[in-house]
């Protein structure tokens, strides 16, 4: 998806996990997906480059579908659905 198409997404759930080194990102994903309702689109704001390779990992074993990322000024968004 676009950058544009990622940002007019409806967001169920937003982690801000910026600040924070892995895998923090990646646990805190796992520990707010439960509060995202199944077929939601959350996004996880991270300042640490891996996240987006964790949660793309992540999302591959789990059956979560990774819908791209996008570059911020010092941070990135990471959006994906929630399958299960």
């Amino acid at each position: 998806m676009t950058a544009e198409e990622l940002n007019a997404l409806e967001i169920a759930k937003e982690v801000d996990a910026r600040g924070t080194a892995c895998p923090g990102p990646l646990l805190e994903a796992k520990r707010a997906v439960a509060d995202c309702p199944v077929g939601g689109i959350m996004v996880v704001l991270s300042s640490d480059e891996g996240t987006m390779s964790d949660i793309t990992r992540w999302c591959g074993k789990i059956g979560h579908e990774y819908l791209g990322d996008i570059e911020e000024a010092g941070y990135w968004k990471v959006f994906f659905k929630r399958a299960k």
